[in-house]
């Protein structure tokens, strides 16, 4: 009984319960798992802050483009101006559409058949959207993956940090609280690492998922009046 206790008051001041002493203690397997979880949600963060920015910016360049399309000037004065070389999706579409009427448009000695132009109008125009969506969307599998994964990760260390735990306990014959305490804390800490990791990658992935589907549906929105406009002209030529 006295060495129980004297083993009690010896790890009691000498375990250092904070964040960092928590680490320093862990066993190697679950420092790792502390280091990986730690830096995937650096990772996802950075994700989060650059996919945020570039979905404010392109919709304030399709706003935007959108004021000068309906304005009524030129349309192969705003396809130079800002088609030719687009800077943003809603423009990459119109440059798209536009070249491909332009091309049809200048076949020699050819009446424009309306309905292979406005095909291949919508082809180049369903080509660019996809295009540019899947750039947009670069990088949000990494952030469902961390969401899916992360808890399971962090629980791999915990698992593994109590098992290292119980067998220190096992082979010091004691199991004061003091002593079972810290083991258990640095175990699951690794759970707590991998639930900061998770939980922002999932709501980030819902809200940044809902954000793209409303970007790809506003350049289709866009792409389906331009081509009934670009219809209408191919009928007025006819």
């Amino acid at each position: 009984m006295d060495q129980a206790v004297n083993a009690a008051g010896l790890a009691a001041p000498s375990a250092n319960l904070s964040l960092l002493g928590l680490f320093l203690q862990a066993s190697f397997v679950v420092q790792f798992v502390m280091l990986l979880l730690l830096a995937a949600s650096i990772w996802v963060w950075a994700i989060i802050i650059e996919k945020t920015i570039t979905i404010r910016r392109v919709n304030r360049d399709a706003t935007a483009f959108e004021d000068k399309f309906w304005s009524g000037r030129s349309l192969d004065e705003l396809y130079e101006q800002e088609g030719s070389e687009p800077g943003h999706p809603m423009a990459a579409v119109f440059g798209a559409a536009m070249g491909e009427w332009r091309r049809s448009s200048r076949v020699a000695g050819a009446d424009i058949v309306r309905s292979s132009v406005n095909e291949r109008v919508d082809r180049a125009m369903g080509v660019t959207t996809m295009r540019e969506m899947e750039r947009l969307e670069r990088h949000m599998v990494f952030l469902a993956s961390i969401g899916a994964v992360a808890p399971f990760v962090g629980l791999f260390g915990t698992v593994w940090g109590i098992m290292h735990s119980f067998a220190a306990i096992a082979a010091m014959h004691n199991t004061n609280l003091a002593v079972v305490a810290p083991g258990i804390a640095e175990a699951l800490f690794a759970t707590a690492i991998g639930l900061v990791a998770a939980i922002p990658a999932v709501l980030a992935y819902n809200k940044l998922s809902t954000d793209l589907s409303r970007v790809a549906a506003r350049l289709e929105a866009f792409g389906a009046e331009f081509s009934a406009i670009l219809s209408r002209q191919a009928e007025e030529r006819a």
